[in-house]
């Protein structure tokens, strides 16, 4: 197996669906897995579609507090069998180049690059203004910054055995109220790692997809259409809650 993807998931039934239709698509070569990690779902997430993929699977934490995403891309790192970890979150969109990237990658670490797209209910991609801002994007931001966002440090791909090595997410942080920093807390060691020499960050970023939500719509706790989980980000510890 050369790549295994990580997602973690919450109470998102309707969006595990679209994905695995968008994957039945694609084709994917047969020395990929996707491990969707059921983060405490209620109902637990099931195969709601045929099979995308014959290496694709969900497993469950039986976790039921919030916020234990940490836990679970660990959960999703020990039971993977690829060389290569492709670590993402359920709102974002994995297109089948990327994959293809990831699963050859033969370095220590890469990031990628963020632009604005959605899936739509049979799993077909969709980037056009107003597909967009019916999800809640707002349209003025076309005129300044196209569908591009910042790079965020939960997407990346690594090698798994270099992942394990530097102990992954720090699990002690989810008995912390939202934001725990587990995310720049993971980036800060990966930094160390590269000024020891320990870590090679190549340069080159694919692009990966993310469907409008949450601050970039103009609410932290902005849910289009109710596709993902409940849990609030209205704490005043987080920085883009006013």
């Amino acid at each position: 197996m050369n790549l295994s993807i990580i997602v973690p998931v919450l109470n998102s039934h309707k969006i595990v669906r679209r994905q695995m239709r968008f994957f039945r698509k694609m084709g994917l070569p047969g020395d990929v897995e996707i491990i969707y990690v059921d983060d405490g779902s209620d109902p637990p997430i099931s195969h709601i579609e045929p099979k995308a993929h014959a290496y694709f699977s969900i497993v469950r934490t039986n976790d039921t507090r919030p916020w234990t995403w940490a836990l679970a891309r660990n959960f999703g790192a020990k039971m993977a069998g690829g060389r290569n970890l492709l670590m993402t979150d359920l709102d974002y969109i994995i297109s089948k180049t990327a994959i293809i990237e990831a699963k050859n990658f033969d370095g220590d670490y890469m990031g990628f690059k963020r632009e604005f797209g959605v899936l739509d209910e049979v799993g077909n991609f969709k980037q056009d203004i107003e597909t967009l801002s019916a999800y809640g994007w707002p349209k003025e931001r076309y005129a300044t910054r196209g569908f591009e966002l910042p790079p965020h440090p939960n997407n990346f791909v690594i090698r798994r055995e270099l992942f394990l090595e530097m102990g992954g997410y720090r699990e002690d942080l989810v008995e912390k109220p939202y934001p725990q920093g587990e995310d720049n807390d993971f980036k800060k060691k990966r930094k160390r790692w590269e000024r020891e020499g320990k870590l090679r960050v190549d340069g080159y970023r694919p692009t990966l997809y993310m469907f409008p939500n949450g601050k970039w719509c103009g609410d932290v706790d902005y849910n289009p259409h109710g596709l993902f989980h409940g849990l609030s980000r209205k704490n005043r510890s987080n920085p883009w809650y006013r």
